[in-house]
């Protein structure tokens, strides 16, 4: 069984079937499987401050209501996914 040091070593896969005979072939090594799970755990957060006309406030907690969600998590959300499209 193939071990993996460095996430690089991961090729980009065409479709699941061939995703998952890689990982029935493969494991992965500790030390990088640590390494990932203490950066995860280290994220930080930074608090940012932006007015919104209440109107649109209004509606954006209505929205995230309907969808069960807290709203800024929504617009994190959002912006996440805008961010992805511009880049």
């Amino acid at each position: 069984m193939k071990t993996i040091k460095n996430w690089a070593e991961v090729p980009a896969f065409q479709n699941e079937f061939e995703e998952a005979n890689y990982w029935m072939n493969t494991s992965i090594d500790w030390n990088l499987m640590k390494a990932s799970l203490v950066r995860s755990d280290q994220r930080e957060s930074v608090a940012v401050t932006l007015r919104f006309d209440p109107r649109m406030l209004a509606r954006i907690k209505r929205i995230a209501r309907a969808r069960y969600l807290n709203y800024q998590s929504m617009i994190k959300q959002w912006l996440s996914e805008r961010l992805e499209k511009e880049i």
